[in-house]
């Protein structure tokens, strides 16, 4: 029973690694003019339908109460989307030396400009007892930020794909992730009260819809027979991964709860998981976009895939010694208020 239980709450995880084993295993079925007609059905369909349903699933009513942190919105915002990708470049410059895989190295930087999820972050910070309402907050303005920023900062850092332009790539992005999420909004307006009654599986849609795109990319890839995963790199890439979360979560941690910082200890529980969190539901159809038309494009994907799952085990591997450590601090800082000046 227990297994059961387990293979149901992992149930997005197996399934990526079902729809990649199933896309070696038959490409062809979703390669572009293959049976499933991925050029219209994924470049549109799919992509357009997550972000509807981001838009439709996003509680923006819920953030007018952490609105007014702005020192913390400014602190998550400028880690994830600015200092998070310069700090990899400037580690990529050293890597490039190393016999790593080049896409899979690429594939580190797009990790970097991804936006906070939507999801991950806010559920961790609830699990800790966290301020629940920034996480809220800098989930959602971090998606809708993300629409804009994170497309610049992939082509600025690694460039687009020269089968296509900037203007059809941007339009495209208007028409499949801008359009959408504001349909979705409008229609939350009207349907809030239906929403909140029935609760829709938001979640689960978004994943399965973002199974066939990762399948999809996938079958691109093993069609093509120039395109090689080495093992070695495969198995560096997830080290650094792991590396790399536990040094920013580690730094979000130590500048959050500096003296002068003006963070509560649950404001720092905020800031650790929506700093160093990134989107795979947003990312992956993103980098569809931007980067179409190349070969290397399921490389590039890989990290993205690796980062989100071991960003859930890492965060739920601590959350009860986070949960402890803010326990006790908010002990101290009470007692601190209590004492006589």
């Amino acid at each position: 029973m227990g297994l059961l239980v387990r293979l149901r709450k992992e149930w997005f995880i197996i399934g990526i690694v079902l729809v990649i084993l199933s896309a070696k295993l038959q490409p062809d079925v979703g390669v572009k003019g293959g049976p499933l007609k991925p050029e219209v059905t994924v470049s549109y369909i799919a992509v357009s339908l997550i972000f509807f349903n981001s838009g439709l699933s996003l509680k923006t009513e819920e953030l007018t109460s952490a609105l007014l942190h702005v020192r913390l919105h400014l602190f998550v915002q400028s880690f994830t989307l600015l200092f998070f990708p310069v700090a990899v470049w400037l580690l990529l410059r050293v890597l490039e030396f190393t016999p790593i895989d080049q896409w899979l190295l690429r594939g580190l930087q797009t990790v970097s400009c991804m936006p906070p999820p939507v999801s991950s972050a806010v559920i961790l910070t609830k699990a800790v007892g966290g301020n629940e309402a920034a996480a809220i907050f800098n989930s959602a303005f971090g998606s809708f930020l993300g629409i804009v920023v994170t497309p610049v900062l992939l082509l600025f850092f690694l460039g687009s794909s020269s089968s296509v332009p900037f203007s059809s790539i941007f339009s495209q992005l208007f028409m499949t992730v801008v359009v959408p999420l504001i349909l979705g909004q409008v229609c939350r307006r009207f349907l809030r009260d239906f929403l909140e009654r029935k609760k829709p599986p938001f979640s689960t849609v978004s994943s399965c819809v973002l199974l066939m795109i990762i399948y999809t990319t996938f079958c691109d890839t093993f069609s093509n027979p120039n395109i090689e995963l080495d093992p070695t790199s495969l198995l560096l890439v997830v080290l650094i991964i792991f590396c790399l979360q536990i040094s920013f979560m580690l730094l979000t941690f130590i500048l959050s709860t500096r003296s002068n910082s003006g963070f509560s200890p649950a404001d720092t529980v905020a800031i650790i998981f929506c700093s160093t969190h990134k989107s795979l539901t947003l990312g992956i159809p993103m980098l569809k976009i931007v980067f179409a038309g190349y070969e290397h494009l399921s490389l590039i994907s890989v990290p993205l895939l690796i980062y989100h799952p071991s960003q859930i085990l890492l965060g739920s591997v601590l959350v009860p010694s986070i949960r402890s450590w803010m326990s006790n601090r908010q002990k101290v800082v009470k007692l601190s208020a209590m004492e006589p000046v």
